[in-house]
Parts: C-alpha cells; sequence; structure tokens
C-alpha cells in the first residue's frame, strides 16, 4: 500500500514538474536558441513547472534538436541510458524529427528516433518557442492521461 502511494507520488511529481536536459546532435543552432528563448522570462517555461538541469541523472525530459550525426549517436546513447525511468524524449525541429536538410549527408544517421524512442515530436525550421511550450504541454497531459 504504501509503495503505491509512493510511486502515485512520483507520477504526480513528473508530471507537475518535468526537469529538461537539452541536448544539440548537430544542428545549425537556430532552434537551440528557440529552445532557449522558450525558458527565459518573455516566454516563460518554468510556468508549467519545467526546469532546466545541468545532468542526465536529475533529468525527466530529454530535449534534442539536430539530426544524429555518427559521431554524437554514442553520446546520446549514453546520455538517454544515464536517465532515469520514466524518462521521455522531445525532438525539438524538423532535423531532430526527420534529418531534414542534413538528411541523406555523409555522416548524418536521420532524426532522433533512429537511435532513442521519441515521445514527443515538434516540428519547425526553426521552431517557434510557443510550438515548443505547445508541444511540452500536451506531453505532460498525455502523461496526466496515461496515469
Amino acid at each position: 500500500m504504501a509503495i503505491k502511494a509512493v510511486k502515485k507520488i512520483l507520477t504526480w511529481a513528473r508530471i507537475k514538474s518535468p526537469w529538461i536536459i537539452h541536448f544539440n546532435t548537430g544542428a545549425c543552432n537556430a532552434c537551440d536558441i528557440e529552445i532557449i528563448a522558450a525558458l527565459t522570462p518573455r516566454y516563460d517555461l518554468e510556468r508549467f513547472g519545467v526546469l532546466l538541469k545541468g545532468t542526465p541523472r536529475h533529468a525527466d525530459v530529454l530535449v534534442c534538436s539536430g539530426p544524429v550525426t555518427k559521431e554524437v549517436e554514442p553520446r546520446l546513447k549514453r546520455i538517454y541510458e544515464q536517465m532515469v525511468e520514466p524518462k521521455f524524449v522531445i525532438a525539438v525541429g524538423t532535423c531532430a524529427c526527420t534529418g531534414g536538410v542534413f538528411s541523406g549527408c555523409y555522416n548524418i544517421k536521420g532524426g532522433i528516433d533512429t537511435v532513442i524512442p521519441v515521445s514527443a515530436y515538434i516540428p519547425g525550421c526553426p521552431v517557434s518557442p510557443k510550438a515548443i511550450i505547445d508541444g511540452t504541454v500536451k506531453l505532460l497531459v498525455s502523461l496526466e492521461e496515461k496515469k
């Protein structure tokens, strides 16, 4: 009984205050700027309880931008494996979703989902901070519905 209550509290806390880590897998930095803009006071993603963390061991959500390069693939896998369960991945931008304009290049594996499972896709080139906030909120609402 006590274990069930603790799990319920942990699930509630993860939904109400997700901690994110941002990882650029090889983007042109346009989506990175928009992700950071979404975290600033102008757009204020923190009002939904989202906090940016510096280590994957403390993060619940991995926010990725850019296509996966062959060089960064092992790093992306290692960061994903270091995150605690349950963990979620958001692919931000067309490049993160499908490989974008870099698709077909000699060093590009494709989108984020070619390496790790993705929970939410936010397409665009570059993605607006409002779309990032909308995608993050929709992910949180879907998690709330699953519980």
